[in-house]
C-alpha cells in the first residue's frame, strides 16, 4: 500500500496526477513492479492550512523544517484484502 501526502505551498497538483509517476519512480526500490500495489491513499495539504500531524516521524519533521513543498511517501503492508472499510 502507498500512502502519499503532497504538502504544497502555492501551486497545487490534482491528486490523481500524483500517483502514477511516484509508483513508477520507486519500482526496484520499494517493490519489484507497481502491479504489486493493491491500495493507494493520496492526500494534499496546504502548508499554510489548518491541520494536525499525529505521530510525526523525523523524516516528516525534516520536510516541514525545510519550509518548501514536499511529498511524504510511505510504503506499508497492504490492508486485509478480504475486508473493505
Amino acid at each position: 500500500m502507498l500512502q502519499i501526502t503532497y504538502f504544497y505551498d502555492s501551486v497545487k497538483i490534482d491528486v490523481d496526477n500524483i500517483v502514477k509517476p511516484i509508483q513508477d519512480a520507486i519500482i526496484g526500490l520499494a517493490y519489484v513492479d507497481d502491479d504489486q500495489v493493491t491500495d493507494v491513499l493520496v492526500r494534499k495539504r496546504n502548508l499554510s492550512g489548518n491541520f494536525t500531524v499525529e505521530n510525526m516521524t523525523s523524516t516528516l519533521a525534516e520536510g516541514f523544517a525545510r519550509g518548501n513543498e514536499f511529498l511524504h511517501i510511505v510504503v506499508i503492508d497492504d490492508p486485509d484484502q478480504e475486508v473493505l472499510t
